[in-house]
């Protein structure tokens, strides 16, 4: 399974690549919504996980336009702010505020990536 992580700090993207490397995905990196719109055509992934603040084009807005382009895609917002109020977080799979304990962030991919029928 191919994991695409969009966040703009480099240790967030390298601790989530290790950690989820070692449950055996294939992690892709993108540290900008320009560089994750690019690396989301060229690899297709499974699953995203997306920072919500970045410079330039915020998560919300890669969102928007990942689901343009595959609404089935699953994405898990992961964030260090509260946005759960926020309507337009609602199209994402999941939210999770982003934690050195990855064990929630593990449990929404795996639940994101079962079949349908099988949740």
């Amino acid at each position: 399974m191919r994991i695409l992580i969009v966040d703009d700090d480099a240790a967030i993207r390298r601790l989530y690549k290790e950690e989820l490397e070692e449950e055996g995905y294939e992690v892709f990196l993108a540290q900008n919504g320009e560089e994750a719109l690019r690396i989301f055509g060229e690899v297709k992934p499974d699953i995203v996980t997306l920072d919500i603040r970045m410079p330039g084009e915020d998560g919300i807005e890669i969102l928007r336009k990942m689901k343009e382009f595959n609404s089935k895609l699953p994405v898990i917002m992961c964030t260090a702010y509260d946005h759960k109020d926020d309507f337009k977080v609602w199209a994402s799979d999941a939210y999770i505020v982003k934690s050195s304990n990855l064990n929630e962030l593990k449990e929404n991919i795996r639940k994101c990536l079962k079949p349908k029928n099988s949740r």
